[in-house]
């Protein structure tokens, strides 16, 4: 009996530890200390989109590669110092992550309208990414707030931890889970790729040596895409790469998914199922999506005195 009583105690402190960091969250944080911060967010991401599309897609994806590195901490916004590693400089990110003068802008912008800094950089990320989906025709859904930012950055764990384009889905499957996200998250969240464009080194091989391509679909690609040379040379992720809608799904349907981590999802695996139902269910999709937005942007945030709420947001507040 003693030993079931612990047993039990254990498994309710894994629960309590677990839901810890989502309950210090709440859509409300900023109500009564700022509460023309989110506007203030919507109104220059909104802003930014107009100006290029495919900013959503980049806005998108620095929240992403954030929370997938040491939690959604705004880590990745670092700028490399004599102690800062900045996962800027990893190989997902160099040359590619992009969006930073965004962010730096609406961080002066909140600062300005609330009198003082005290949104977070982490939080200006994970509402910046929901605005930017939202702008694309995307759904929306509502943040949690009160995230703090980090005084650290970790290149080798971007390096270990943000999904290779080349994974394939035992590997991509392995990776979300080690974030606590299942293969319904990992199938809606690459669903992201509905918006934006990647560089041709992250698919060249897929086009020049893949089995499961559609080949007129590969030659297209290799137009903009030679064995050698132009490796950030851009391709779409999907037709509609400034649209946020199904058109991802459909096209691995048709074997034409621009990553081997794309095609990976529709490969005689367990994520087919869920791939054919999003490519013609908009609105499974979209909530899918939502939920799992919500369910990452909770990665292993820093709440009430951690961390910090930092001035700039490329840089750790000084003592």
């Amino acid at each position: 009996m003693a030993s079931r009583s612990k047993f039990l105690l254990h498994v309710i402190l894994i629960l309590c530890i677990a839901t810890t960091a989502f309950s210090a969250l709440s859509p409300y944080y900023y109500d009564r200390i700022c509460p023309n911060a989110l506007p203030t967010i919507k109104r220059v991401v909104e802003a930014a989109v107009r100006k290029e599309g495919r900013m959503g897609a980049s806005l998108l994806r620095l929240h992403f590669h954030d929370c997938f590195v040491q939690g959604c901490d705004a880590s990745i916004l670092l700028d490399p110092t004599s102690t800062v590693d900045s996962e800027k400089n990893a190989i997902a990110n160099q040359n590619s992550a992009r969006g930073f003068e965004v962010i730096d802008l609406i961080k002066k912008e909140v600062d300005k309208i609330c009198g003082r800094p005290v949104v977070s950089c982490a939080d200006i990320l994970a509402v910046a990414a929901r605005d930017s989906v939202v702008a694309l025709g995307g759904p929306t859904w509502t943040v949690p707030l009160g995230r703090r930012d980090s005084t650290t950055a970790s290149r080798t764990l971007a390096n270990q931890d943000i999904p290779s384009p080349f994974l394939d889905l035992p590997g991509l499957i392995q990776n979300f889970k080690r974030q606590g996200l299942n293969e319904r998250d990992l199938v809606a969240l690459s669903g992201g790729h509905a918006i934006g464009f990647a560089q041709c080194r992250t698919f060249r091989n897929r086009i020049y040596n893949a089995t499961n391509i559609d080949p007129v679909f590969a030659n297209a690609r290799r137009k903009t895409c030679p064995r050698t040379g132009g490796d950030s040379n851009l391709a779409p992720l999907d037709p509609t790469a400034v649209v946020f809608d199904t058109e991802y799904f459909t096209n691995l349907l048709k074997r034409r998914g621009l990553l081997q981590s794309d095609q990976a999802l529709f490969s005689g695996g367990s994520t087919d199922g869920l791939v054919k139902t999003y490519s013609y269910n908009f609105k499974a999709f979209s909530n899918d999506f939502a939920n799992s937005m919500i369910k990452m942007g909770n990665i292993k945030v820093l709440t009430g005195k951690q961390g910090q709420i930092r001035l700039n947001c490329r840089k750790v507040n000084s003592n």
